[in-house]
């Protein structure tokens, strides 16, 4: 990841022609990179569905980027406006010498979305049991793959000595690799986890969101130099946002099902509504957009649990919770 985030430095000018007819960052155009298509981000879904960027007067523009490195190449490049993404891609960024900060602005999950699946059904799942099992994980230096590490060292398993880990499979190709006989212990979002279960070809045995605690997961950023020109359609943006927030938290998680189906087609509606329900009951939506200093902290511990942070992030320069406040309080 820091790698490839230091070629997206060293390629940003070069991007900067290329992208540069996708729109100017001075109108009331928006447009969103996420790093993947997932339910998780099922609030960003609903304010494009229920209109609440409209009712901000915005125009949203949707791409998925697949992947941190390329979401922050897009957002470094001026391909996107706002990036939704893992807040470690901005430590990342600062790390490389960025000149102008990625700034995160508005939360919107605020938990690890992966489950442990077990291949076999376990009725009293102790985490010892997964030593000397073949561990099918996700990438290295990506949150999934960190929060998954630091639950094993809390649970006190060494990933790279009391079990086979494997963490060379493409984050696309990891369900398929399990579903296929790959590993005892998988590693998964929703709705893959319950898809499995209703499948019959695993089981959910432990939340590594409910393990590595709050952290700010997936954070919509942007750079400094788009809020100083644009921090007017930053906070009608960050509005929108919370509006979703308060009503995915206010709602069945059957009725937000039904707003998001259009962006999961080949999803049955009862894994999408149970999916729903499953990130709900453990806080997993941010239920507003503030990113406090709680959770950047729990971040970088994780982050230098993996032995992925050179040295600590400043908060105040990288995360900027005005809009956020705004936004809660209604102005």
């Amino acid at each position: 990841m820091k790698r490839a985030l230091t070629l997206a430095l060293a390629a940003s000018v070069g991007f900067m022609t290329l992208l540069a007819g996708c729109g100017g960052s001075g109108s009331e155009k928006v447009r969103i990179g996420e790093v993947t298509r997932s339910l998780f981000y099922a609030p960003q879904y609903v304010a494009i569905e229920k209109g609440f960027f409209k009712e901000e007067g915005l125009e949203v523009e949707l791409t998925t980027t697949w992947g941190g490195d390329k979401t922050m190449t897009a957002l470094l490049s001026d391909g996107i406006d706002v990036a939704l993404v893992g807040s470690e891609t901005s430590i990342y960024v600062d790390q490389q010498g960025s000149t102008d900060p990625v700034i995160n602005f508005a939360q919107l999950t605020q938990t690890d979305g992966t489950f442990l699946v077990s291949r076999k059904k376990v009725d009293n799942f102790l985490w010892d049991q997964l030593k000397g099992s073949v561990f099918l994980g996700q990438r290295k230096g990506g949150m999934p793959q960190m929060a998954g590490e630091f639950t094993l060292k809390k649970h006190q398993i060494d990933p790279h000595n009391d079990l086979q880990l494997i963490q060379n499979i493409e984050f696309a190709n990891i369900s398929s690799a399990f579903a296929s006989g790959t590993g005892d212990y998988v590693q998964l979002f929703e709705p893959t986890a319950s898809q499995f279960e209703k499948d019959g070809i695993g089981h959910v045995v432990a939340s590594f969101g409910t393990e590595s605690g709050k952290l700010p997961y997936t954070v919509f950023m942007t750079k400094k130099s788009y809020i100083d020109k644009n921090a007017e359609t930053i906070q009608k943006f960050t509005n929108a946002v919370h509006k979703a927030q308060k009503w995915v938290a206010s709602q069945p998680p059957e009725e937000t099902a039904k707003v998001i189906a259009p962006y999961f087609k080949e999803i049955q509606p009862d894994i999408l509504a149970s999916s729903v329900k499953r990130y709900l009951e453990q806080g997993s939506f941010a239920s507003d957009p503030i990113l406090d200093e709680e959770e950047w902290n729990n971040l970088q511990n994780i982050m230098e649990e993996a032995g992925e942070l050179k040295q600590r992030a400043d908060y105040q320069k990288l995360v900027n919770t005005a809009f956020a406040q705004k936004a809660i309080e209604g102005r």
